[in-house]
Parts: structure tokens; sequence; C-alpha cells
């Protein structure tokens, strides 16, 4: 199952937040990791679905999420 960062704007508000967490599943997604320092989750979608979040209101940019490794 493909999955996404979204990474919301820095004003979004905890409502804005659980709003944005809500369109992902009525979007057919889930919620997997949510990160604390930043205002930011893992959004998993089955394959082959689309979905609208990179011209939602309160997202900054919704990015592949992949395993990143250093030297």
């Amino acid at each position: 199952m493909p999955s996404y960062i979204v990474s919301l704007k820095d004003n979004a508000t905890d409502e804005q937040v659980a709003k944005t967490k809500e369109d992902v599943k009525n979007q057919g997604g889930k919620i997997g990791h949510e990160y604390t320092l930043i205002k930011a989750f893992q959004a998993i979608y089955p394959e082959n679905t689309v979905h609208s979040l990179d011209n939602h209101e309160h997202v900054k940019v919704v990015e592949a999420d992949h395993e990143v490794k250093t030297q």
C-alpha cells in the first residue's frame, strides 16, 4: 500500500489537523504514524487509489513515504 507523509501548514489548528485526517479516511485511506515535533502524519492508501491532499487547504506538502539511508 502506498504511503505518504502529509505536512500541514504551520498555522494549522488542532481542529484543522483532525479534519485533514478525517478527509484521508473519507478518501479510503488510513492514518499511520503521527509526528509530534511537526504537524505531519503518514497517510496510507490502498493500491490504485487517487487522493486529493495536494490541493487541501491546510496541507503544505505531500511526499511519498520512503526509507532514507545514510552513507
